[in-house]
């Protein structure tokens, strides 16, 4: 037993420092030989974490497919790094979670409810509808949320900084808090948050266990003082928790929670670089080419109900409608690539798309001029080429908590861009001032703005999108996690 104990000990409790995420920095896949190939990811989080200048450092995320599963059972503990995977200088500790409850937990609440909740976008005389087959689901996302709690207090050493991210694990910080009371605890959300009226969609229960879970945390963070403002106020109404408005803080049961604000940023010098190698060289003059010397719309967005791309393309279907100089002068590229292809709203929108798509170019094209190009396959280097084109930029979500592209495009942009920006971007908090708001409901306002955009100056547009890329590049990935850690 003593054994038994040592070997534990030599791959728990040492780490100072933790994140937990749904997704991690890598992923496998099997190669035709049945040997495990391995991806290493990108991102935000991947950026920010490499931050942390501490090699006992661990991440926790869950096993996506049969290839990360086997790949978790097969190291000790889930430890990829300890299996002698090259997983980017850090630790990681993959969950093998069964595939039947990730995929209620994952599909079924986080991505079928919580996100739309947080997102406003159920139609509310069909759903949603919580029965029996929720109740199901809901079971599956308390037993995720307690697998991390449990990884997470398996590797800590004491007193650790844990730094939780987003509506996936919703749960987690007030599972872990029971089971390591001495942990430094920080929950961050990425998405938005609802207001309490529509907050109340949820079952009482799941409604009051997600905010106490979050309160769990020593501190909540978001991506703009609106979302965290939203969070405080469901806590007030459904928990009769104490909200101090100024200093943003939120007690319940005993325990205060604080909130924190930090508007992750562009990572400009990552950006700048990878703009500018022969890939996205080679894809800006094919771009260059099916444009010829015309204006450019560009929308890069993934087909995510909440982007709002079919009233977009409405649009911009209106501008050629109503603005008949720009027929023939302004072509609109538009990247939509396939999101949550498991679920069946997603599929249909994204055929909604296409639709519209070729309706457009059915009504406006001419043997010289496609009015509309339209990607579907994911491809990043090509993204960027279009960011680099881009004469003005659509924005328009429903909702977002964030917004990156409306924070990239003018970081790489090669002679400068107008923002079309919902108002309802998290990013729009900091953009406003230099971009062209919209209701992202409001089609013929987007036209408008679209028709402004193109018709502004070059002096105005150069000035706009220097003020817009500072103000896209003032809390970069690394100093953002580094002010998350700092204020635990």
């Amino acid at each position: 037993m003593g054994d038994l104990t040592t070997e534990r000990s030599s791959v728990t409790g040492t780490a100072p420092v933790l994140v937990a995420s749904n997704r991690g920095p890598v992923s496998f896949s099997t190669a035709d030989d049945g040997t495990l190939t391995l991806r290493r990811g990108g991102g935000g989080l991947v950026s920010g974490l490499s931050a942390i200048d501490d090699p006992n450092a661990v991440w926790v995320c869950a096993a996506l497919n049969d290839a990360d599963r086997r790949a978790a059972r097969e190291a000790p503990h889930g430890r990829l790094d300890l299996a002698g995977h090259d997983v980017g200088g850090l630790a990681v500790r993959m969950l093998d979670i069964a595939p039947e409850t990730f995929a209620d937990a994952y599909n079924g609440v986080a991505n079928s409810t919580l996100w739309f909740v947080h997102h406003l976008l159920y139609s509310t005389p069909t759903a949603p509808s919580f029965d029996a087959g929720f109740r199901t689901q809901w079971a599956a996302y308390q037993a995720y949320n307690a697998a991390f709690a449990e990884a997470l207090a398996a590797e800590a050493a004491p007193n650790a900084a844990v730094l939780v991210q987003d509506y996936h694990l919703s749960l987690a910080p007030a599972l872990l808090r029971e089971i390591r009371p001495d942990l430094r605890i920080g929950h961050f959300s990425h998405t938005p948050w609802a207001p309490p009226e529509y907050y109340r969609l949820l079952p009482d229960d799941v409604a009051r266990a997600v905010l106490t879970g979050i309160l769990g945390a020593d501190r909540a963070g978001f991506l703009t003082e609106r979302w965290a403002r939203a969070f405080a106020a469901c806590c007030e109404d459904l928990l009769g928790a104490t909200v101090d408005h100024r200093a943003l803080t939120v007690t319940h049961d005993g325990r205060t929670t604080a909130l924190g604000v930090h508007a992750l940023g562009a990572d400009a010098d990552f950006l700048r670089e990878r703009a500018h190698r022969p890939d996205v060289d080679e894809r800006l003059a094919a771009l260059r080419e099916a444009v010829g010397d015309r204006r450019t719309i560009v929308r890069v967005d993934r087909t995510e109900l909440s982007k709002n791309i079919v009233r977009g393309l409405q649009a911009y279907r209106h501008l050629l409608r109503t603005r008949p100089e720009w027929r023939g002068r302004v072509v609109h590229i538009a990247f939509a690539y396939p999101s949550r292809t498991d679920l069946a709203e997603y599929r249909d929108y994204t055929a909604a798309v296409q639709e519209l798509a070729e309706a457009i170019n059915a009504e406006f094209a001419t043997p010289a001029w496609q009015p509309l190009i339209l990607h579907v396959n994911d491809d990043f280097p090509r993204s960027l080429a279009a960011y680099r084109l881009a004469d003005v930029v659509l924005v328009n979500p429903i909702r977002d908590g964030m917004n990156l592209v409306a924070k990239e495009v003018p970081v790489v942009s090669d002679d400068g861009c107008v923002l079309v920006l919902s108002r309802e971007a998290g990013a729009h908090a900091e953009l406003a001032e230099a971009s062209l708001t919209v209701n992202p409901y409001d089609v013929i306002a987007t036209a408008e703005a679209l028709n402004t955009a193109l018709t502004m100056s070059r002096e105005e547009r150069t000035d706009r999108t220097k003020r817009l890329a500072a103000a896209a590049t003032a809390l970069p990935p690394q100093q953002w996690f580094l002010d998350q850690l700092n204020a635990l």
